[in-house]
């Protein structure tokens, strides 16, 4: 049986996105954004999805790329739509108009890796006890908030709350959020007062991005780094790409050093539309500069 560096768990999503100046439709998907990160580092990567035959192109590409893909076809695709309606990308709104379903143990059983990341898009797509049956295996575990905090109401994702939310972080390594959600569960504004509460539920490492950058708390530490794109055209995936980033880099070196190279990675990401596709010369050059 292979054992991959990491292996990530999610939908494939085709994401519709509305700017106030133009709308464009991409392949999205945690998987999809982490796995071309990873990949692009030169790590052994597999993906567990579900999507629909006619956007098996995403399969394609991940394979081309030498990503081992354990696809499910569905009888639809998730597809979001995500507005954005204002010049701070942090607000937005996000329809969901189809969704290929719940993964099940099965789909995961087989699977072993030195890591896996969970990037769901709704409450539901990855059941309480696939993360339980992933967390057995003893490998280091990330999961995103958003999977777990959102809902559909009226066909609008929502936070409503996370009752269990302590019996699913109990089992988390890192657990990725960004400012809005953490405020949502928390109840604090400040990030690094939201940060300190979520670690309380026995995630070893918060990961949190915001406008500005990214940070993470551990151990009772705070590290940082800015997000410094040259421009802002690809904001959809910043955390899913952020959270690739670190989880791949925290392999291999401690949170100090994973969230400057996380920042580096995501910054030339946020600089196109979907997935990043970044030489890596140019995420040494710039790691660099933000390590001063």
């Amino acid at each position: 049986m292979t054992r991959f560096d990491i292996a990530f768990i999610g939908h494939y999503t085709k994401d519709t996105i509305v700017y106030r100046d133009a709308t464009r439709v991409v392949d999205g998907g945690a998987f999809n954004y982490g796995a071309n990160v990873a990949a692009r580092m030169g790590l052994r990567v597999a993906v567990v999805t579900r999507l629909a035959r006619e956007d098996w192109h995403v399969v394609e590409a991940l394979e081309r790329l030498g990503v081992t893909v354990f696809a499910r076809a569905t009888p639809a695709s998730t597809c979001l739509r995500l507005i954005y309606p204002t010049a701070n990308l942090d607000e937005r709104t996000i329809e969901l108009t189809s969704s290929a379903g719940a993964f099940t143990i099965e789909e995961v059983a087989h699977i072993e890796a030195r890591a896996f990341a969970i990037g769901a898009s709704v409450r539901g797509e990855v059941p309480n006890e696939v993360v339980e049956a992933l967390a057995a295996k003893g490998a280091l575990l990330a999961l995103d908030v958003q999977g777990f905090l959102r809902v559909v109401q009226d066909g609008v994702l929502t936070c409503d709350g996370w009752r269990d939310q302590a019996s699913v972080l109990k089992h988390v390594t890192i657990l990725k959020t960004d400012a809005v959600e953490a405020e949502w569960l928390t109840g604090r504004a400040d990030r690094y007062a939201a940060a300190r509460r979520l670690a309380e539920f026995g995630p070893r490492e918060v990961l949190l991005t915001h406008n500005g950058g990214a940070l993470v708390y551990h151990e009772g530490v705070f590290d940082e780094a800015p997000f410094v794109p040259r421009a802002l055209r690809g904001r959809s995936g910043r955390g899913d790409t952020c959270t690739a980033a670190y989880l791949a880099r925290r392999l291999t070196a401690p949170p100090a050093d994973a969230i400057v190279w996380a920042a580096a990675v995501t910054s030339l990401k946020l600089e196109a539309e979907g997935v990043f596709q970044r030489a890596p010369a140019e995420v040494e050059a710039l790691y660099a500069r933000l390590r001063g």
